[in-house]
């Protein structure tokens, strides 16, 4: 069954933000739009090289309106000790969420079991906390933050334009299409 239109399920962690512990919960959530990003663990390979990309981008994020939530089966601690030690990871001023419990990353459906760690996993959800985008990626294969910007601008434009969808390689600004009996065989 796929995560996308659900709801997300209830949650409550601790998280590394900005140098301190914070409360983190699906309430946290609620009427803002969020990417959540699942990577394996923190010290290793491809991941810092991803958050690192994110915290590159973060402002863009922000200026959006979205919220950028990291996650892996580390601690808040294992967190905090990797943005003190990495030079990557001291660019990252977004959430970085711990799941110890794997309770969040078996929630949207990441959770390798038998390793204990999440899959690359990508989630967008609205505002109304449900999942607008799931992307799941083999562990060696890194992601691009600037293709999810993309991605939000998308989801964020269909969400306030009813009856409207974005094309392949849609860019802020572009054509977009209305659905109907007319477009069809035309495109």
């Amino acid at each position: 069954m796929s995560l996308i239109n659900t709801q997300i399920k209830p949650f409550k962690t601790t998280a590394f933000h900005n140098g301190k512990f914070v409360d983190v919960s699906d309430a946290t959530l609620k009427g803002k739009w969020s990417v959540f990003v699942f990577y394996p663990a923190d010290f290793t390979f491809v991941c810092p090289t991803e958050l690192e990309d994110l915290a590159d981008n973060y402002a863009e994020f922000q200026k959006m309106g979205v919220e950028v939530y990291s996650v892996s089966t580390d601690t808040h601690f294992a967190h905090k000790a990797w943005h003190d030690t990495s030079d990557a990871i001291k660019k990252v001023n977004y959430v970085m969420l711990g799941d110890p419990t794997g309770a969040i990353t078996r929630n949207f459906d990441v959770m390798i079991e038998e390793e204990g760690l999440a899959l690359r996993g990508t989630f967008v959800i609205n505002p109304e906390g449900q999942i607008k985008l799931c992307e799941i990626h083999d562990n060696g294969i890194g992601r691009d933050a600037k293709e999810l910007l993309r991605k939000v601008k998308a989801a964020q434009y269909v969400a306030s334009h009813p009856g409207e969808v974005c094309p392949a390689k849609w860019t802020e600004g572009a054509k977009t299409l209305k659905p109907s009996l007319d477009l069809v065989g035309k495109i």
